[in-house]
């Protein structure tokens, strides 16, 4: 059985080996593949995975030996679906591997922006508190956490650890959910509208898929609902916000400031109006890469396979 990886290299620069995967065949690893060389890659393989390379219908229509694709991440929507499950081939994904890492990095974001450890670690090897006139340097406002609303906009497996890591700071819990309220057990939260959320909470952080539905939702509009002093954090998905009206907000001062691991293309353009914002922390999608998360992610697509090969798929995403 041949398998194929196409851009192979985000999972394991060198520190997350492929035996899991390479026992079930002969296993071909491409660090990358661009548009042009998929089709030639895939051909002959049983097995193709893919993280951000995208499987369309045209290339689907042309390898008759597919049998399964893998999506080595939690989002799917670079494979057509629809042409995928006419032709009868299970597309799986990995619905949860990076949970607590993407909620930690959410979080070093917010505390990021609140305590400016970067900023004021800078200060001190330019020399700043070397020269201060007194024993503590204040170049910058901080702010205290305890009491303060997290707006959560999508209260699932990582928003509700960011939930339970904000509450054990003291803050207040307020939850939006498109199609379903529902609250760990114990975790006191308050369900409100997207736009009332926005207007109420101190910090919104974004934590759901990005769908036709809400592609842009993060605008001008909604982003003068929100208070001056308010900050907001997106882990999730680069296309839910406009990027040019969070960097014209945060220029004029509508919000306090803004961290995001995610660009609506990535990488992100050299020319993106997010890089020279006022107060707009960026971090190249790196919230889910720890090495602990990589591992669990090439476990459960090794289980994937051998689920498949088994004759019972799990985590299939096309109905199939």
């Amino acid at each position: 059985m041949k398998i194929v990886v196409l851009d192979g290299y985000t999972l394991n620069p060198g520190d997350n080996p492929w035996d899991e995967v390479a026992a079930f065949g002969e296993l071909v690893v491409h660090e990358r593949t661009p548009e042009e060389l998929v089709l030639d890659r895939c051909r002959g393989a049983q097995i193709v995975l893919t993280n951000k390379t995208p499987l369309c219908a045209t290339t689907l229509a042309r390898l008759p030996e597919l049998r399964l694709i893998c999506v080595l991440a939690t989002g799917y929507n670079v494979v057509d679906l629809a042409k995928s499950a006419e032709l009868g081939i299970p597309v799986v994904n990995v619905p949860e591997y990076g949970s607590d890492s993407v909620a930690q990095h959410a979080i070093a974001l917010l505390l990021e922006l609140t305590n400016r450890v970067a900023q004021y670690h800078a200060a001190v090897q330019r020399g700043e508190w070397s020269r201060s006139a007194d024993f503590t340097l204040v170049a910058q406002p901080l702010a205290e956490l305890k009491g303060r609303s997290l707006g959560i906009v999508g209260l699932g497996r990582i928003g509700s650890r960011v939930a339970a890591v904000a509450g054990a700071l003291g803050m207040e819990i307020l939850a939006c959910n498109p199609h379903r309220r529902e609250a760990p057990e114990g975790m006191a939260v308050q369900w409100l509208e997207l736009d009332e959320l926005f207007a109420r909470a101190d910090v919104v952080s974004l934590h759901c898929p990005l769908t036709a539905e809400n592609e842009g939702m993060v605008d001008a509009v909604r982003l003068r609902l929100m208070q001056p002093h308010a900050l907001l954090i997106n882990t999730s998905r680069g296309g839910l916000i406009n990027e040019r009206d969070l960097a014209d907000a945060l220029n004029d001062a509508v919000i306090a400031g803004a961290a995001v691991d995610v660009a609506a293309v990535e990488p992100i353009p050299s020319d993106s109006p997010l890089l020279n914002a006022r107060n707009c922390i960026v971090t190249p999608h790196i919230a889910w890469a720890t090495l602990a998360a990589r591992r669990r992610l090439m476990a459960t697509t090794a289980g994937n396979i051998a689920a498949f090969l088994s004759g019972a798929p799990r985590n299939v995403v096309n109905g199939l």
